[in-house]
C-alpha cells in the first residue's frame, strides 16, 4: 500500500458499506415506520371470539381483523379483556379500536366512530321448552324470573328499557360461558342475549335439546337506523376519522371478494350479512 495515498484503497470499502448502511436503514426505516394498533377483544364470546387450549385467541373476529389489519398495511396486537372494560379503555386511550362486535345505541355513537357493520346478530331469549312465557312488560311482571345479562352490553339498557328495571330478577355476568353453566344448572329461568351465540352454542348443541328460542328477535342498536342498515360493528375513537376510513375500504373488499364468508363459514354456518348473497351463491 502506498503510504502517501491512503485513502485511494478504501474508497471502494467505503462505497460497499455505505450501500449496505443504507439498505439496512431502508429495512429499519420500513419496520420502525410500520403503523402499530392495538385492538380490544374479549375473547369470550364464541364463535366470534375464543381462546383456545394454546391460548391463541381464535374465531370470526380476530380472523377478520388480522386480514384487515394486513390489508391496511398496520401491524396489530389484539388484547383480550373483560367486555365490560372494553369500552371504557378505548376511551381512556389504551386501544386504537375494538374488534369484538358492538351494537351502535345513540350513547355509544355519541363516544365513538362505528366502522361498517360485520355482522346483524339480535339479540333474544332462551329459555327452557315448555316454560310458555309472554315476554312483553306485562306478560313477566310479577313473576320473579331470574334473568341473564351480560355486564356493560347494550342488552341491558334495553330490557331496562322495554321491561322495566324491576319488572326480572336480573343476575349478571361476565360472559356468556357462565351464563349457560348456570341456565343449564337451573339457577336461571331464562337469557337475553346474542340469537347467533346461542343457536350455535347451546340450541344446536345435545346439551340444548331441553331449550328453545322465544320473544323474536330484538334490534339493540338506534331504532333510526334502516333495517337494510342495521348490524353490530367495531368501534374506534372519535378522532380516528381516517383510519376508520381505511378499516371499511378492508372490509368492503374482503366482502366483494368473499374472503369474509370464507372465514365466517370456518366458525359460522349461516351468512351474517345480507352483503354476502354473492359469495353464497358461488362458493
Amino acid at each position: 500500500m502506498n503510504p502517501t495515498h491512503p485513502r485511494l484503497p478504501r474508497r471502494p470499502l467505503r462505497t460497499g458499506a455505505a450501500a449496505l448502511g443504507l439498505l439496512l436503514l431502508g429495512a429499519g426505516l420500513s419496520t420502525a415506520s410500520a403503523e402499530k394498533l392495538k385492538l380490544g377483544n374479549e375473547g369470550v364470546y364464541p364463535p366470534f371470539s375464543m381462546v383456545d387450549s394454546s391460548g391463541n385467541l381464535t374465531g370470526m373476529e380476530p380472523e377478520l381483523a388480522r386480514e384487515m389489519c394486513k390489508r391496511i398495511g398496520a401491524d396489530c396486537e389484539i388484547v383480550v379483556m373483560d367486555f365490560k372494560a372494553l369500552i371504557p379503555s378505548m376511551l381512556q386511550g389504551k386501544f386504537d379500536g375494538i374488534v369484538t362486535q358492538i351494537s351502535p345505541t345513540p350513547e355509544r355513537m355519541d363516544k365513538a366512530l362505528f366502522a361498517t357493520p360485520i355482522v346483524y346478530n339480535p339479540a333474544t331469549f332462551v329459555v327452557k321448552k315448555g316454560s310458555n312465557y309472554t315476554l312483553t312488560k306485562e306478560g313477566v311482571t310479577g313473576k320473579g324470573l331470574r334473568i341473564a345479562l351480560q355486564r356493560g352490553a347494550s342488552m341491558v339498557p334495553y330490557i331496562h328499557k322495554h321491561f322495566g328495571k324491576d319488572t326480572f330478577v336480573e343476575v349478571y355476568y361476565d360472559n356468556p360461558d357462565q351464563m349457560k353453566l348456570d341456565l343449564l344448572a337451573g339457577r336461571l329461568d331464562l337469557v337475553f342475549d346474542s340469537k347467533i351465540n346461542w343457536t350455535l352454542e347451546l340450541i344446536a348443541k345435545p346439551e340444548g335439546k331441553d331449550y328453545e328460542l322465544a320473544g323474536g328477535d330484538h334490534w339493540l342498536g338506534d331504532p333510526s337506523i334502516p333495517e337494510a342498515e342495521r348490524g353490530y360493528s367495531w368501534i374506534f375513537p372519535k378522532k380516528s376519522e381516517a383510519l376508520v376510513k381505511r378499516v371499511n375500504g378492508a372490509l368492503a373488499e374482503m366482502i366483494k371478494d368473499c374472503t369474509y364468508t370464507t372465514i365466517r363459514k370456518k366458525y359460522v354456518p349461516v351468512a351474517t350479512l345480507s352483503a354476502e348473497a354473492a359469495c353464497e351463491k358461488t362458493n
